[in-house]
């Protein structure tokens, strides 16, 4: 998406500038968002090939009848998405992007008033659920990394991106439990890092710190990638890192052993939306919570706090019904 290709020796110079610029530019965005741009764009590119229209940079018109082919196949949220691409794509190249364009605005509003936009939610995984999962675990190798991983990843209200990125030199252990240093996250790309506390839990089962101490111990850690892919048969652990996607098929595959009878609906994000949840339900305030997750924008975790609170703040508690 930042290509610029140049046509006379003063071309060379200027597109060697532009493409300085847009190698920062690219770095501002996190790989995995990079990736769903690119993939997004190339979808573009490709409709608007299949009917002989310019790209980029694209007419309004054009993204507008790209946005309504879109609609008739996919969901209000993947129009968006794709639309917000086709925005950083002329961003980056230098292009005056057609994605704000008032009549694009008013076929992306019509999509998303004929589509409806409620976006489908991980299933949190509140302390029942969790203590469910936990159960099913196996006591070899691949079950105390997973246990270690789902605690972990619980009490620090943990992105998957976050958790599987975590090395051993990220843990001090402490007196109270244990520092964790998150050097990067969505909310923190430019790699100042912040620090969270997790202490010791009340039931030695449920220690994020104990089970963390009995992983590293059995898989011999000192050093590197703290969680990593444990080989067939659960004896031998490998030296790289999991993978994001690794931490949801860890998650669901422990809902569907507990027979959880939501088990499908169970994600990477369930951990960090069980945190939140499970915490404004036992009264803790919206900044206590926000501290531990990372969450910058109280209205992003204001759903959770909601959810979990919806029993104890409601209005029906005030009268006599």
């Amino acid at each position: 998406m930042t290509d610029i290709i140049p046509s006379t020796a003063d071309d060379l110079a200027r597109a060697e500038d532009h493409r300085k610029a847009a190698a920062y530019a690219v770095n501002a965005k996190a790989p995995a968002t990079q990736d769903a741009y690119r993939s997004d764009w190339e979808d573009f590119v490709g409709w608007c090939r299949s009917r002989r229209y310019q790209e980029l940079p694209a007419s309004a018109q054009t993204v507008a009848a790209y946005l309504a082919a879109l609609a008739d196949v996919a969901k209000a949220s993947t129009v968006q998405r794709r639309l917000s691409a086709i925005r950083y794509a002329h961003l980056i190249s230098g292009n005056v992007t057609p994605t704000t364009d008032p009549y694009v605005r008013e076929v992306m509003d019509g999509i998303r008033r004929a589509k409806g936009t409620r976006p489908r939610q991980a299933q949190a995984a509140t302390l029942d659920p969790l203590r469910a999962m936990l159960a099913t675990l196996p006591n070899d190798l691949s079950g105390l990394r997973d246990r270690a991983l789902l605690l972990v990843g619980f009490a620090g209200g943990f992105r998957r991106s976050a958790l599987c990125a975590l090395d051993r030199a990220d843990v001090t252990f402490v007196p109270e439990g244990m520092d964790l240093f998150i050097r990067k996250d969505k909310t923190n790309q430019t790699g100042q890092g912040r620090e969270i506390a997790i202490s010791y839990g009340k039931h030695r089962d449920t220690c994020p710190v104990r089970a963390l101490r009995v992983w590293l111990d059995a898989a011999s850690i000192s050093t590197g990638p703290i969680f990593r892919g444990v080989a067939k048969g659960g004896r031998t652990v490998r030296l790289g890192r999991l993978d994001p996607g690794s931490v949801a098929r860890i998650i669901k595959r422990a809902a569907a052993r507990a027979g959880l009878p939501d088990a499908d609906d169970f994600s990477g994000h369930s951990l960090r939306s069980g945190l939140a949840t499970e915490a404004a339900r036992s009264g803790a305030t919206d900044n206590a919570i926000m501290d531990q997750t990372g969450h910058t924008d109280v209205r992003s975790v204001k759903r959770y706090i909601r959810r979990g609170r919806r029993f104890t703040d409601n209005v029906l508690n005030t009268i006599d019904l």
